[in-house]
This record gives structure tokens, sequence and C-alpha cells, in this order.
């Protein structure tokens, strides 16, 4: 809820579970009680650019056991003396003070925790094994298409053997055709042979006719 003119957190639902609160840019000045009652599990709050003035009104925070990262840049208590000391005084849980910690060292530029980076984390393993059940079922399908193609394969085989048969089988009626032929054609002439040869005995040769008549 950065820069929406905000002048207090008093409408804010209850939220349990809330880790990150950013509240920067608006015109808060106090009753920071509310966040002790309604985001109990709070770890980051940014409430830079507020109108907080002095120590007292960061109390309440005392009672979010969890608050570890606190922001309070362009807010007229970090001009006080002693700030910084004054502030992990008073919230000793705290780990970071705007940014840095009690010895001055910078805060990671990211904590995953109140980022959601887990819950991201689990939306991608989700998300992981959504892809793993989708190659499943690819490989599934791609298995019953290669199967299909085989089964396909295998018909177009039996039909060319079966075409094979048939050739095979019309070749061997046409070659007995073709033998039938010939034989009846060998008939043919050999009738024709014995004919001509019946016809050659029945003629008699004119000279020994004559030679019987003599006789």
């Amino acid at each position: 809820m950065i820069n929406i003119n905000l002048l207090s957190v008093s409408n804010l639902p209850k939220l349990n579970k809330l880790r990150k609160l950013e509240l920067s840019d608006n015109r808060i000045s106090g009753g920071l009680e509310v966040l002790a009652e309604r985001t109990p599990n709070l770890t980051h709050l940014n409430l830079s650019g507020n109108k907080i003035k002095d120590i007292n009104t960061l109390e309440p925070l005392k009672k979010l056991p969890n608050l570890h990262s606190l922001d309070l840049f362009n807010c007229e208590v970090t001009m006080l003396i002693n700030y910084r000391e004054s502030v992990f005084t008073l919230l000793p849980q705290l780990t970071y003070l705007d940014g840095f910690d009690a010895d001055d060292q910078e805060a990671p530029d990211s904590d995953p925790e109140a980022d959601g980076d887990g819950l991201e984390d689990e939306y991608e393993n989700g998300e992981g094994e959504d892809e793993e059940d989708d190659d499943d079922e690819e490989d599934d399908l791609d298995e019953e298409v290669i199967e299909d193609e085989e089964d396909e394969d295998d018909d177009l085989e039996g039909e060319e053997e079966e075409d094979g048969v048939d050739d095979e089988v019309r070749l061997s009626e046409e070659d007995e055709e073709e033998d039938g032929e010939d034989d009846e054609e060998e008939e043919a002439d050999d009738g024709e042979k014995r004919k001509r040869n019946l016809e050659d005995e029945g003629e008699e040769d004119p000279e020994d006719e004559e030679d019987d008549e003599d006789d």
C-alpha cells in the first residue's frame, strides 16, 4: 500500500499469514498497535516516507516477535540523536534497520521468505510436476502413434504378401492356360500328320497298277 495517502492502518484486516507489509510514502504518524493485533507474523515492515517523529511511536512494534527488518527512511525520527541505537534497544528482535544491522552490515538484497520465493518455488515445483505429467502423456501418445504406424506397416506387408500370392496364382493359371494351348496345338499337328499318312498310304503307285493289270 505505497503512496495512497494513508493516515492510519486502523482499517487493516486481520492477516495472520502476512510477512511483508509495504506502507511507504503515506501520512501515517501513529496507531501501529493495529499491526501487532492484525499482522502478528510480520517479518518486514516498510514505513519510509511517513510522519513518524519519535521513538515512542514505534513501541507497539515490540509485540511483533518475528519482525526483523524495519525501514524508516525519510521519516523525521531518523534525525534524532542516537536514532539507530535507540531503535535497536527498543526492538531487540530487529536484525536490520533501514537496510543495515547493528554493526552497519548491509542486508541482503532480498529475503526469500518475505519475498514469497518459497511460494514461487512451490509453484515452480507444481508446474514442473505438471510438465512431467504432460511429457508422460505426450510419450504415451507417441507410443500409441508408433504402435498404430507399426500396425499399419504390418497390414501393408500383409496386403503385399497377399498381392504376391495372388500374382503367383495368376501366373500359374496363365502358365497352365498356355500349356493347355500348346498341348492342343500339338494334338492338332499330330492329327494332321496322321491324316496325311493315311492319305499317303491310300494312294497307289500307277506303275504298280499297270503291272498288276498286265499280270
